[in-house]
């Protein structure tokens, strides 16, 4: 055997699997093989590199301090693999090619459905596949090459800062502004505070980040809030403002998509300046990519200028 016919680059993505799922089965399941199929590929890529690469924990296995060292340098592999191929589509397709785009709900009908109405008449040539997919799942995809980027909140499953795998990129500071029926006394007010509200009956969802964002916002405004009601639904949650049952913050961007619906006052938080971000991400070499860099380039066009609308 030639001495780097040892590094298996097939073997080598099912050790990184591994690590990431955490059991054989799960690893299995995720690369569409049998347990068996994992076991016997890494016993041959243990047998090839000459370290052991797995040990027993109990009824699971876990990896050994030299499959962490072996996938430290494959890491680096990946992702020259991956500036490969963004080479190699640049060389081959210019500007054109297809974007696997994974989304949380609100973003695809305020950020992605817009960038793809552009791109169909500024770059043609690029095409755009959405899949809906909520806070880590939309990782998931992307770490198993199912999507070529990812949308999601700050707040939720983004890839922590030492994650080599992908490639982060700030793109919309969400304003939050705050929802009030039309008759309240603050309704029609030049500027609005969120301490103004702290006696207020608040509406947002029993649990979960957007209870976290909502729940630390006011708490950084000198109040804890009071539940008057629980939903997770904008549009729900819209629709009980207008009914006069409680105030509400909204995501900027979330109204943009459910529309503000009758019986409701949308007015800017400015002095408090609350925010929940989105991101994207990419596997870290992919951002090269034409194709990729052209999505890219749309959704932060986009987000500026959702950004720049102001509730009326």
């Amino acid at each position: 055997m030639a001495e780097h016919d040892k590094w298996d680059i097939k073997k080598l993505i099912i050790l990184r699997t591994l690590r990431e799922r955490g059991t054989v089965t799960a690893t299995a399941q995720a690369l569409l093989l049998t347990p068996s199929a994992v076991s016997q590929q890494l016993t041959n890529l243990a047998k090839q590199l000459g370290v052991p690469l797995l040990e027993a924990q109990g009824r699971r296995v876990r990896l050994t301090g030299a499959a962490h060292l072996v996938l430290r340098h494959a890491e680096a592999v990946f992702e020259q693999l991956e500036r490969a191929d963004a080479e190699l589509a640049a060389y081959a397709h210019g500007e054109a090619g297809e974007v696997r785009v994974g989304a949380f709900s609100t973003a695809v009908p305020a950020l992605v459905v817009p960038v793809v109405r552009a791109l169909r008449v500024a770059r043609p040539g690029v095409r755009v596949q959405v899949r809906e997919a909520e806070a880590g799942e939309a990782y998931e995809l992307l770490g198993a090459g199912e999507v070529d980027l990812a949308l999601s909140l700050a707040a939720r499953a983004v890839p922590d800062a030492g994650d080599g795998r992908f490639t982060r990129v700030p793109l919309l500071a969400d304003p939050l502004d705050v929802a009030l029926p039309v008759d309240h006394p603050l309704a029609g007010a030049a500027e609005v505070r969120l301490a103004d509200l702290a006696g207020e009956a608040w509406i947002f969802g029993g649990s979960g980040p957007w209870s976290d964002i909502t729940r630390g916002a006011c708490e950084a405004a000198g109040f804890a809030p009071r539940q008057g009601h629980s939903a997770a639904g904008w549009t729900a949650i819209l629709a009980m403002v207008g009914a006069g049952m409680g105030v509400a913050l909204v995501p900027r961007m979330a109204v943009a998509v459910a529309g503000r619906g009758d019986g409701v006052a949308m007015r800017a938080l400015d002095a408090d300046r609350p925010r929940r971000h989105v991101v994207a991400a990419v596997r870290r070499g992919g951002e090269g990519a034409p194709a990729v860099a052209c999505v890219l380039e749309a959704l932060r066009a986009e987000a500026g200028a959702l950004t720049a609308r102001r509730p009326g």
